[in-house]
């Protein structure tokens, strides 16, 4: 079945918004997913630090609802860094609930 990918974009600038239309929108996409997927990682946007607890909150709760599938979720806009953190969620089984924020540029020496 493998890893189903949803990508989250779109969402309002404030953080109560975006999470609103999150849960209101994409929530029901994530599960139907879930459906026919052993594995979800949602892709959202790059947005503030005040959009992570919410983020991370609503992967969290979905991999617990899930369980034993597992979720997590990737945030940035590399496409390059974004194909990385995906093949690696997909392949690392002992990995979920968790919110990765990539940008290509981290861990890299100059």
């Amino acid at each position: 079945m493998g890893q189903a990918v949803l990508r989250v974009a779109g969402l309002p600038v404030p953080p109560l918004d975006a999470a609103a239309v999150f849960h209101a929108e994409h929530l029901p996409l994530a599960r139907a997913a879930l459906a026919d997927a052993d594995a979800l990682a949602i892709v959202f946007e790059p947005a503030g630090h005040e959009h992570r607890g919410w983020r991370l909150a609503a992967v969290q709760a979905l991999a617990r609802e899930t369980a034993s599938k597992r979720v997590n979720a990737v945030a940035g806009d590399d496409d390059g860094a974004i194909a990385q953190a995906l093949t690696y969620l997909e392949t690392a089984p002992g990995i979920t609930g968790q919110l990765l924020a990539v940008d290509g540029k981290s861990g890299k020496s100059a």
